[in-house]
């Protein structure tokens, strides 16, 4: 087998061992936490991304965004960190979800340089680019980092143990579309599509939140920086 081919069997395909089983109550508590979570975050999702860009009112809305994902997640039942396989030894994650961030981070950039010849997709991205263009860069790239590790810690963390043993991979990513859906942009309920899968993956094999948690903000501070000023000269 190949080092890629490893690297990939021990990143997205195959489990490591472990035992997270729960009780039935702490299961159907999860399931309760995990809906009314997603009633509230969808809601404040709307409101955020409705906001103009530079508005006060989209920090204050995303940072409740966030601890809205944080509380449901941790409210929900325990979460764990999870481990990967490195050679012979079981580790906690922190090497592999990077590199799997940064190759997202490149293939994304690549699916922009076409995007940006597509006028109603462009309009999409750019959407979600003023909020960085016009208001400020080192809030906003805050704002993308404790966004992006709470929404693992919900989606990935308390929303997949309640999903169970059917599908969660699958169930887990519908569930993040359709709460993306509520933002009304095409372009990011792609991106929640792609993104969704491969942490899911990565969930499912390490059995914790930290592998999705850093390849999610690897990928968003990748393409919060490199996404304006690449849009910026294909205009």
């Amino acid at each position: 087998m190949s080092r890629l081919a490893r690297f990939l069997d021990a990143t997205l395909l195959s489990p490591v061992e472990r035992d997270h089983r729960q009780p039935d109550h702490m299961f159907r508590r999860r399931r309760v936490v995990s809906a009314a979570t997603l009633l509230v975050g969808a809601t404040l999702l709307w409101f955020s991304l409705r906001t103009t860009p530079g508005d006060p009112d989209f920090y204050a809305l995303t940072f409740a965004l966030a601890a809205t994902w944080v509380a449901g997640a941790f409210l929900s039942g325990p979460l764990h960190l999870g481990r990967m396989r490195l050679g012979r030894d079981l580790r906690r994650p922190v090497v592999q979800p990077v590199l799997i961030g940064l190759a997202a981070v490149a293939v994304f950039t690549l699916g922009a340089l076409v995007i940006a010849q597509i006028p109603p997709l462009r309009s999409s991205v750019d959407a979600v680019l003023d909020h960085a263009r016009y208001g400020s860069l080192p809030v906003i790239a805050v704002i993308t980092l404790v966004n992006g590790v709470a929404e693992e810690l919900f989606f990935r963390g308390g929303l997949y143990a309640a999903v169970g043993r059917h599908q969660p991979v699958l169930v887990s990513t519908v569930v993040y579309v359709l709460a993306t859906v509520a933002t009304g942009n095409v372009m990011l309920v792609f991106a929640a599509a792609v993104l969704g899968v491969l942490v899911g993956l990565q969930r499912r094999v390490s059995g914790g939140v930290l592998a999705p948690m850093l390849t999610h903000v690897t990928w968003s501070l990748g393409m919060l920086f490199i996404l304006p000023p690449l849009m910026a000269a294909l205009a």
